[in-house]
């Protein structure tokens, strides 16, 4: 009689006897030897036979049995040799590079394995894996069964019925039907039609050039299916419509591509779905010839192998308590000290969270490590990836994600990280979805001074701990010698690493409550800076295409510029000399030809810095020329030479870095390469821009706010007569040429605009009279008066000018719109120089503050909308106050409209918010 019902189990309801609801698991082992070989690290045996897919594939079954505990399971391959599709098309897969020889070396060791665990291995020759899978999940379906494929093919979508569902172990994420509509946005049903439309660049599938999968689910959902839209087809207008036409007669070869086949003979019964009991001896001597130590301890032959190093499972790497805060670092290297830590982590309300890699570039670097803390001095360090001679076993990379995935991706947990962007961009090229609340201790620094002090660790440990943290070099060295953290005895590697997420708890709980009891400093720190954080991963993560051909072209006509400049520049001084040497410069300035000394280097010698050079332009014409020269070789090198050598190998675009915690007004900047900086004066710099492309079959579009800091200025002031101008959408210059020079707005000249556009910005940035005076070429008594008018004028921006320079001398500070403050540390300053430029910094500072608080804002809006996936479009840059998008011309429309939309409302000023859009095929024809 049956007393108990097991796990997984229902009941007969004739006799209440335990009845499998067990479904069968079908595993696509070609996706998993691949994505297995892509996302760990390439390890091998001591005799250099790689292992790192054997190890990943492993796991991943292992993980997949547990989950699931099923009594039939199935691992299907692709098998060696052409399918029936290339018959079809002979181009099929025509496009994949071929099999690396690290990965076809494990491919038949990683069977015998399988094979050794007891469980079902098939591959069958003239069709693919796929095919297989399709064929047993509908003989199974039909049957009654349940079915679970896990695969991260998106061809296997077509397969997902009320009884079909998949999994992919890689994210953690199942799908069924509702599923399939979720990620695809049509049913699994017409999954086939959508691929056929989409293409396949890697299995070279035609499809429909220039439809992406926006426009697919738009012509299925319009007209039904792939014959309802090829009937349609003349209907289809623009350029899309051409294409589609075009593409008519490949397009039934598309679709029969794209289909799984559902008959193939497998030869396998009932029986055979089912796990045997594994062959011992035979795994035995497979995990010692592949060196895979955990393993065969679990199996009982570590004694064969060594036990672990001292430093291993569980280990202490540093138990102090004679520091302010005692600290007990540990090592974690087995299954059951990472659940207890898990646990741990569970219990707290938050907790740090640190990676350690192989690379500061975030989209090169391999994990190689993470560290927790969950109290003051109690942290500690999992390594995954220390590839060193002799170093100790350590949990698979994807046991430990998976172990912190839970937690990681549930919006309802805390993690508080320094630099957190950096680590979510990491794991998220590890198939990790960080979705908790998050807390940044750098941006936390930031928000309360950002001009107070660096923000890096280090720096923030002494100045709020008093605390000296272990430096990277302290163990990795320096210099070409230097080692990567993969390379690093677990041991230094582990205190360095769990320090990191101690010291990280410690400064939160240092800096969080300085901001809770500032609540306009807390709103800024939570509703702009900490959103901001994974929307700029993203960002950077798209990254932008580069046309490197056309780059090349460039450097090659600025070295004839060049060359040209430097022939010029030797004819005016008469000789041949080096355009980069100051001393001969000096020589053959103020020796040779006379010109006036504008000023001293501090040890005496005539200056020949760019700003005197431009003075000294303005009469002569050596110094252009060699002002010409540099601004050309400054080009080339840091542009038009360095930018194709910084394509992602692996995405072909660029990949710049955006940093939230630099500029003291809020604004961000970017590095690797500097987007921020790309001339735009001069038509050689703006030439550079052309080679910023969309994706084939894209245009990219880019928005701009329009006068955003006059803008400002016209809120914060308050002046009457620059909030009409606004109001009735007035040219700005226009109008205050026409008041300044008490002319009729229809009779403005284009100089009088001229000189009203360099008061409006000047004033902004503190320009002096004789800053004025040399922009428009005129004295300086006359630009004196033209400031003087400007504020008879506009009353209310002399009077704000006097309020901030006052408020900045009583409080120290100045505040943006939204209340992020902006301290003047220089403001009571002996130094007149010092005092002078905190003041122009106080006028300047608000306004340069509040526009980057809303391009802040907008980034964080607008693609809270893009991820609704309402359009085929990534935002790929931020530079000043501009987003460019590259979009799929068929959403161009819609993203220009909902983009300016919300753009202009997230904000709320005295003036209203304009945003300028264009469109084209480079970044140049859309700016």
């Amino acid at each position: 009689m049956c007393t108990a019902t097991p796990p997984g189990r229902s009941r007969h309801s004739a006799c209440g006897c335990p009845m499998s609801d067990s479904p069968l698991v079908l595993v696509d082992g070609s996706s998993y030897l691949f994505r297995a070989f892509h996302a760990l690290p390439p390890l091998t045996t001591s005799g250099g036979q790689p292992t790192g897919a054997i190890h990943g594939v492993i796991n991943m079954l292992k993980n997949l049995r547990e989950r699931y505990q099923p009594e039939q399971f199935v691992v299907v391959f692709d098998a060696p040799g052409k399918t029936f599709r290339d018959d079809l098309y002979v181009e099929y897969k025509a496009n994949r590079p071929p099999m690396p020889d690290e990965l076809r070396s494990q491919i038949e060791p990683l069977h015998a394995l399988i094979r050794a665990q007891g469980l079902p291995l098939i591959a069958i020759t003239g069709v693919e894996a796929d095919d297989v899978i399709g064929t047993m999940a509908r003989e199974a379906s039909e049957a009654g069964k349940t079915v679970v494929i896990s695969t991260g093919d998106k061809d296997l979508a077509q397969l997902v019925n009320d009884k079909v569902s998949l999994i992919n172990t890689m994210t953690d994420t199942v799908m069924d039907t509702d599923g399939v509509v979720a990620k695809f946005g049509v049913p699994p049903e017409r999954i086939i039609d959508y691929l056929a439309l989409v293409g396949d660049k890697v299995d070279n599938i035609p499809g429909v050039p220039g439809c992406g999968p926006k426009t697919a689910v738009k012509w299925l959902t319009e007209y039904g299916n792939l014959d309802a839209v090829i009937a349609a087809s003349g209907d289809v207008k623009g350029k899309i419509g051409e294409r589609l036409r075009d593409a008519l007669d490949t397009l039934p070869l598309s679709r029969e591509l794209a289909t799984i086949k559902l008959d193939v003979e497998h030869g396998l019964t009932e029986d055979e779905l089912s796990p045997n009991a594994p062959d011992v001896e035979a795994l035995r001597e497979l995990y010692t010839e592949l060196e895979m130590k955990t393993a065969l301890k679990n199996l009982g032959g570590a004694q064969d192998v060594g036990e672990q190093a001292a430093s291993g499972s569980g280990s202490i790497v540093a138990d102090t308590a004679d520091s302010p805060v005692a600290t007990r670092y540990s090592v974690i290297t087995t299954a059951a000290d990472l659940a207890a830590w898990v646990k741990k982590l569970k219990m707290v309300p938050v907790f740090a969270f640190d990676t350690e890699t192989t690379s500061l570039d975030y989209m090169a670097a391999e994990l190689v490590g993470v560290s927790v803390a969950v109290a003051p001095g109690l942290a500690a360090y999992i390594p995954v990836a220390h590839r060193y001679e002799g170093a100790p076993a350590q949990l698979e990379r994807d046991t430990v994600l998976d172990a912190l995935r839970p937690l990681l991706e549930d919006p309802a947990r805390c993690i508080v990280g320094q630099n957190l962007k950096y680590d979510i961009s990491v794991l998220a090229r590890h198939g990790l979805d960080v979705r908790s609340r998050l807390h940044d201790t750098m941006l936390q620094s930031y928000v309360l001074d950002a001009a107070g002090s660096r923000h890096d660790m280090d720096t923030l440990a002494s100045k709020h701990l008093g605390h000296t943290c272990v430096k990277f070099e302290d163990i990795a060295g320096k210099g070409k010698s230097q080692l990567t953290f993969d390379q690093i005895e677990l041991e230094p590697a582990a205190h360095y690493a769990a320090e990191d997420a101690d010291i990280t708890l410690r400064l939160h709980q240092a800096l969080w409550p300085q901001l809770e009891a500032e609540p306009a400093l807390k709103a800024i720190y939570e509703r702009i800076e900490l959103p901001l954080v994974p929307v700029l991963s993203k960002v950077e993560r798209n990254g932008v295409q580069l046309d490197s051909d056309m780059l090349g072209e460039q450097s090659a006509e600025l070295e004839r510029a060049m060359a040209d400049a430097e022939q010029k520049a030797h004819d005016a001084a008469g000789k041949v000399f080096n355009l980069s040497s100051p001393k001969q410069i000096q020589q053959i300035f103020f020796e040779e030809q006379g010109m006036p000394v504008i000023r001293k280097t501090p040890k005496g010698q005539p200056s020949t810095a760019e700003d005197v050079l431009e003075q000294l332009a303005d009469d002569y014409d050596l110094p252009r020329l060699i002002l010409e020269h540099r601004s050309l070789s400054k080009l080339k090198s840091t542009y038009t030479d360095k930018l194709p050598l910084q394509v992602s190998e692996a995405t072909g675009r660029v990949h710049t870095s955006y940093h939230q915690a630099v500029a003291a007004t809020g604004r961000l900047s970017s590095t690797d390469p500097n987007l921020q900086n790309i001339p735009v004066r001069t038509p050689e710099g703006r030439r550079i821009r052309e080679a910023f492309v969309p994706a084939e079959g894209n245009c990219l579009l880019a928005a701009d706010y329009s006068q955003i800091e006059l803008r400002i200025m016209a809120h914060l002031s308050e002046d009457a007569g620059l909030l009409n101008a606004f109001a009735n959408k007035l040219d700005v210059h226009r109008a205050t040429a026409s008041e300044v020079f008490d002319t009729p707005l229809e009779d403005v000249s284009s100089d009088q605009r001229r000189s009203a556009k360099a008061v409006n910005f000047g004033l902004i940035y503190g320009m002096s009279a004789f800053g004025l005076a040399r922009q428009l070429g005129i004295g300086r008594g006359e630009a004196q008066e033209t400031i003087d008018r400007y504020f008879d004028r506009y009353p209310g921006v002399k009077r704000y000018m006097d309020e901030t320079r006052a408020q900045a001398h009583d409080v120290g500070y100045v505040q943006t719109v939204f209340g992020r403050r902006l301290y003047l540390h220089e403001i009571h300053s002996r130094n007149a120089q010092m005092r002078a430029y905190a003041e122009r910094t106080a006028i300047n500072a608000p306004m340069q503050g509040t526009a980057a608080d809303i391009i802040k804002k907008a980034m964080i809006d607008v693609q809270a909308w893009l991820d609704r996936g309402d359009v085929d479009a990534r935002m790929i840059m931020q530079v000043h106050d501009e987003l460019v998008f590259d979009v799929a011309a068929s959403d161009v429309e819609r993203l220009s409209a909902e983009v300016s939309d919300r753009m202009a409302r997230v904000a709320e000023l005295s003036v209203p918010l304009e945003v300028d859009t264009g469109v084209g095929h480079s970044w140049e024809q859309a700016h």
